[in-house]
């Protein structure tokens, strides 16, 4: 799947491939920490910090209409415009997080998303113990009122870290409340409405995909010669984990630890834009439950 893009000459719509995407917001990153004098870097630079080869970084920025300079490369400040321009870091984003567990408070905490134009703006949970706290600056609300502190806030972006039979009645109180974009940290399948864009993020499966390769470097194991982090940010898997989303969750570690108890009434789903399901898995009280190791994946 591609993305349109208003960065075409004249404004015209661009297709980036969601894989460039994924990737570009890597570059974004290691262009923004960047701390020396230098103005200018050379495409094979960028690609060695980036963990991808010269040519995918051509062609990846050539979608931009961005072209380096033989003998000088590109240069840095006009190259963070335009990806910052492309990915929407020039304007101000406002985020809803669902769940403020161990993962949610971590991400409620995490300083990296102010440079990339994301400020979290409101943070809900089910647990009484938790609302009314104040968590990264921003005080816990009820979920019950997020409609209400939604549209106060203006928010644009939902973050969902509840567990997994909590995750679906957060989705559901997100389109409420009016949100069109979810990032969810869920191992389950989560339906919303086919105008809402969600991705997720299952740590499991993706630990699973490490230790597969890890099992086949022991010996007797046929040996993968397969470059791990070039498979991760070149999206040549199922990668719905991004750099940009690791550095967040590297310190989490235990996710069914961020379980709330307490729970919502029972709320009605909106269109399906996943897989088909029964009737009794389509709604599912915000309740605090273990998540079973395993559950199928979500998909855009």
């Amino acid at each position: 799947m591609s993305q349109q893009v208003d960065g075409a000459p004249g404004g015209r719509p661009r297709d980036i491939p969601e894989a460039t995407i994924a990737r570009l917001a890597g570059y974004l990153r290691e262009l923004t920490a960047m701390d020396g004098p230098a103005d200018a870097i050379s495409s094979e630079e960028l690609a060695a910090v980036a963990g991808v080869t010269p040519a995918t970084l051509r062609k990846d920025l050539s979608h931009l209409g961005t072209y380096g300079v033989r003998g000088v490369g590109y240069e840095i400040k006009v190259l963070v415009a335009e990806i910052g321009r492309i990915l929407g870091s020039h304007r101000q984003h406002r985020v809803a997080l669902v769940g403020v567990g161990n993962l949610g408070a971590a991400l409620a905490g995490y300083p990296g998303f102010v440079s990339r134009g994301l400020t979290i703006g409101a943070l809900f949970d089910v647990d009484p113990r938790r609302i009314g706290r104040t968590v990264g600056g921003v005080v816990v609300s009820d979920v019950a009122d997020i409609v209400s502190t939604c549209a106060r806030e203006g928010i644009t972006i939902g973050v969902i870290a509840t567990p997994e039979p909590a995750a679906q009645s957060a989705a559901d109180a997100l389109v409420r409340a009016g949100v069109r974009a979810i990032l969810a940290f869920t191992p389950g399948v989560i339906h919303v409405p086919d105008d809402v864009d969600l991705r997720t993020v299952d740590l499991a499966v993706e630990l699973q995909i490490l230790a597969f390769h890890e099992s086949r470097r022991q010996p007797g194991e046929r040996r993968s010669n397969t470059a791990l982090n070039n498979d991760v940010i070149g999206g040549t898997h199922d990668a719905s984990v991004t750099p940009s989303l690791v550095a967040p969750i590297r310190t989490f570690v235990d996710v069914g630890a961020g379980a709330s108890p307490g729970g919502t009434p029972d709320r009605p789903v909106g269109s399906d834009r996943t897989t088909a399901a029964s009737p009794s898995s389509l709604v599912t009280p915000l309740t605090a439950a273990a998540a079973p190791a395993h559950s199928p994946r979500s998909h855009r």
